[in-house]
């Protein structure tokens, strides 16, 4: 998950993107939606659950009962229509309310069910899920969810735009290690400046000099560091009271450690909209 950050005075800081949710507190996070492909296949692995379970219920336990005479072929009739629900509604629908949005598919492939602004699903939003789904996967074997989540941003099946539900990819990559801390020198002026404004591409350069310029010869590394320094200053405010290599190695030092704060923030944020949360 990466942080939203819009810059001070850019005219779209309250855009919110595909790729991110809104929250009740208008704050936007940037939690990732599934990929179709991994939908599909947790969707697979479920209906290869739900299948097993009725051939075991219907196919073997309700026909042996018939076989000895305890069910007589109406109530056979009656009893395999509910072993039908039972497995492809009751216990889906079920297991995604007790496990806030999850099911053995989804854990599979990291992927859970979360409401549109990112929250935990509750009862409704599985129960419309799941008889949606009646008609979407099993009745049509898939093909409509197919085709309506292949035109969907999210990648949402028919019975997802209904209950106002998304999948959202619930396995994220671990937050980068701590950044090294700006010079003792200018940790003063760490804890002030306003390095937000810096291009990515400037940013990106100072961020390669910091962590390679140990490899420079010596001049090549004075006239880029002042090069760097020049083209940083419109962007840093106030500006750093030391030499250009330790001032890039600060302006680097604070640009990772906000960045990771606000990587922090957003999974706070996000952890306390999920299961459990």
């Amino acid at each position: 998950m990466s942080p939203t950050a819009h810059p001070t005075g850019s005219t779209d800081a309250f855009a919110v993107h595909d790729d991110e949710v809104l929250t009740g507190e208008a704050v936007a996070l940037d939690l990732q939606p599934l990929g179709l492909g991994l939908r599909i296949a947790g969707g697979l692995i479920d209906a290869v659950v739900g299948w097993g379970l009725v051939l075991l219920i219907v196919g073997w336990g309700l026909q042996s009962l018939a076989a000895g005479g305890v069910l007589d072929e109406a109530t056979l009739q009656i009893a395999t229509i509910i072993a039908y629900v039972v497995c492809f509604a009751g216990i889906p629908i079920t297991v995604e309310t007790l496990t806030r949005g999850r099911s053995l598919g989804r854990l599979a492939v990291g992927g859970r069910i979360v409401r549109a602004d990112g929250g935990a699903v509750g009862f409704r939003h599985a129960f419309v899920r799941g008889l949606v789904g009646v008609l979407e996967i099993y009745l049509t074997f898939g093909g409509l969810a197919l085709v309506v989540a292949a035109f969907t941003p999210r990648g949402q099946r028919l019975g997802d735009l209904v209950a106002g539900t998304h999948s959202e990819r619930d396995r994220r990559p671990p937050l980068p290690a701590a950044p090294p801390e700006a010079p003792p020198a200018l940790a003063d002026w760490a804890r002030v400046a306003d390095v937000a404004r810096l291009p990515d591409r400037t940013d990106q350069r100072i961020a390669r000099f910091a962590a390679g310029a140990h490899r420079m010869h010596p001049a090549v590394r004075a006239r880029l560091a002042a090069d760097l320094v020049r083209e940083a200053a419109p962007f840093v405010s106030p500006a750093p009271a030391a030499p250009p290599e330790a001032a890039l190695a600060a302006i680097a030092a604070v640009r990772r450690t906000r960045e990771r704060q606000a990587l922090l923030a957003e999974n706070a944020r996000a952890g306390a909209l999920a299961p459990g949360g």
